[in-house]
């Protein structure tokens, strides 16, 4: 199974590695960073990300995992990076994205008509791309998987690796992960609690929201 990983700048590193970490234990899978260039990506913190192929040395994919980040407004209207997707998605099994990577796929034309999810903050911009938002924490549709927020990419990696390579592989990754998670508080905008939501989306997302709105917009325009 050649699995690949998209770079691009200001990439969420955990959107990416969470699933990579996943698959690159797999017996069978073959793991690949791509970025139009062999250049170091930086990610939206002080991580840099080596790329392993380029849109030139990749080999024909059977699986793509499209990350989110502060990076996605630009990658959107990046025609090298939507084009090489297009290329890449007909031969592709799976087709997949993590938080706001939804958007990526999105600018691609590879979520019409499908029922797909993203980050909460972003959530019904989704509509803008051809998409129909869902609110679950995974969507899968067909061989089209998206991922809420950042740590949901785990979630259907081990889904995936269940369905291609059996339950028992799947729970054998995922105890080596000791993936169990149990926190003291919640993840989810459903159940926080309300100041914590409402101070978070005024300090963090109602700038970036607007943000995205005017990338789907653009998208949108240029499909």
């Amino acid at each position: 199974m050649q699995v690949g990983f998209l770079l691009f700048d200001r990439v969420t590193q955990l959107d990416l590695t969470g699933p990579l970490q996943v698959f690159s234990q797999a017996p069978g899978y073959e793991c690949h960073l791509i970025a139009p260039s062999a250049d170091a990506r930086m990610s939206d913190g002080p991580l840099a990300l080596v790329p392993t192929k380029t849109f030139k040395t990749a080999p024909a994919l059977d699986m793509i995992c499209v990350p989110g980040g502060y990076g996605v407004a630009a990658a959107m209207g990046d025609e090298a990076l939507t084009g090489w997707l297009k290329h890449q998605a007909p031969s592709c099994r799976w087709i997949t994205s993590v938080c706001t990577g939804a958007f990526i796929l999105g600018a691609a034309g590879l979520l019409d008509g499908r029922k797909a999810t993203t980050h909460w903050a972003y959530h019904d911009l989704l509509a803008g791309l051809g998409a129909t938002p869902v609110k679950q924490r995974v969507v899968f549709d067909d061989g089209v998987v998206t991922g809420g927020g950042v740590t949901a990419g785990i979630d259907f990696a081990l889904e995936i690796l269940a369905r291609e390579s059996g339950e028992a592989v799947a729970q054998s990754i995922q105890l080596a992960l000791e993936y169990d998670p149990s926190p003291r508080f919640s993840g989810s905008p459903d159940s926080a609690a309300p100041q914590v939501l409402s101070k978070l989306q005024a300090v963090v997302y109602d700038a970036r929201r607007q943000v995205m709105a005017e990338a789907v917009n653009r998208a949108a325009v240029s499909r």
